[in-house]
């Protein structure tokens, strides 16, 4: 059974920086696509940036392109969310998702494995 975990969220100022990480156990990163969605309370789960399997292909939401970036440490088994410049707007829980052999989809119904949820708050 493939298990996320994210780790990496925390309270910071608007403008500063953080990185989400999401561990993958039960599984291999090589064999899936991660996602990155987030949270605002009272809001719908939205799509925030993901990856496909192969790392060819990357896609982001317009709100946060140019100041978040994808990685992937294969190494580690682990898929990483940087997020520059962080604005107010960004603050949410932060969930990543994999999908077994996907591309970067921004559709949620597509990912079968998700984390428990990171929560990013900034504050102006």
């Amino acid at each position: 059974q493939v298990q996320l975990v994210e780790s990496g969220g925390g309270s910071v100022q608007a403008g500063d920086s953080l990185r989400l990480s999401c561990a993958v156990s039960g599984g291999t990163l090589r064999s899936y696509a991660m996602g990155w969605f987030r949270q605002a309370p009272g809001k719908e789960r939205e799509f925030v940036a993901a990856v496909s399997w192969s790392g060819s292909s990357t896609n982001f939401v317009d709100s946060v392109k140019g100041r978040f970036t994808l990685s992937l440490d294969h190494a580690k088994n682990t898929g990483n969310l940087q997020m520059n410049s962080l604005k107010p707007e960004d603050t949410a829980v932060y969930y990543c998702a994999a999908h077994l052999w996907g591309g970067s989809s921004d559709q949620l119904t597509q990912y079968q494995y998700w984390g428990q949820g990171t929560q990013v708050t900034v504050s102006s």
